[in-house]
């Protein structure tokens, strides 16, 4: 979990309040030649916020506790900025030279043993356990589906990472770069307006497999905003 305290201004104005998500705007639109369930379609479901969490996240080490994390039956949600993950394998854009936070370790493994590839794999970080929130408490474990939304894109990932049990908001290289989101570790990612939406119960194996993540995330996104 790389955790590092922005400088880009206003990042906590634009975050969740504590009983509303920001309605979409009409003119939102997803890519649809990727995905059939829109981001408008997503969005509409989490306009609401029923606070599922005993406290609310930082988005950064020093920052306000703002964030909280919404849920339903189906799913839990919240809206934070983008922190760049580039634990797990070293590759060309992920390792100690590129990011002075690199740690080769993530919370969940592949099948074969291995640390998960930030730079191939779509996945979230979700806060550690705590009495603020007990994500497995929620059916969220290693491998569990998310739909990661910004400006209209749809980004299919797993539960792939931990981080401080105070601050939300971080995905992976892959997840930014499906996002148009510069994955830069050390200045890429945005200070707000994304919406992560981790569907409850759910899990792929081996966690490694991104077509079948973005088979069952279509698969349950259609289930949670009830489009045929």
């Amino acid at each position: 979990m790389r955790v590092q305290t922005l400088t880009l201004a206003a990042a906590g104005a634009a975050l969740l309040t504590p009983t509303t998500l920001p309605t979409p705007a009409a003119s939102l639109t997803a890519h649809s030649d990727r995905h059939r369930i829109t981001a408008t379609d997503l969005l509409a479901r989490v306009h609401d916020c029923k606070q599922v969490s005993r406290g609310r996240f930082r988005t950064d080490a020093g920052t306000a506790a703002t964030v909280p994390v919404c849920g339903t039956d189906q799913a839990v949600y919240w809206k934070a900025d983008l922190d760049i993950d580039c634990d797990g394998r070293v590759t060309a854009h992920c390792n100690r030279a590129a990011d002075p936070a690199f740690s080769a370790a993530t919370a969940f493994q592949q099948s074969d043993g291995r640390h998960l590839d930030a730079e191939k794999l779509p996945y979230v970080v979700v806060p550690g356990s705590s009495r603020r929130w007990n994500h497995r408490a929620y059916g969220i474990r290693g491998g569990a589906i998310a739909a990661v939304i910004y400006k209209g894109r749809v980004q299919y990932a797993v539960v792939g990472d931990t981080g401080p049990r105070d601050i939300i908001g971080e995905a992976s290289y892959a997840t930014a770069k499906g996002l148009d989101v510069n994955p830069d570790p050390r200045v890429g990612g945005v200070a707000s307006g994304v919406t992560y939406i981790v569907f409850r119960d759910s899990a792929i194996s081996p966690i490694e497999d991104r077509a079948t993540a973005e088979a069952e995330g279509e698969r349950l996104a259609a289930r949670f905003t009830g489009v045929d």
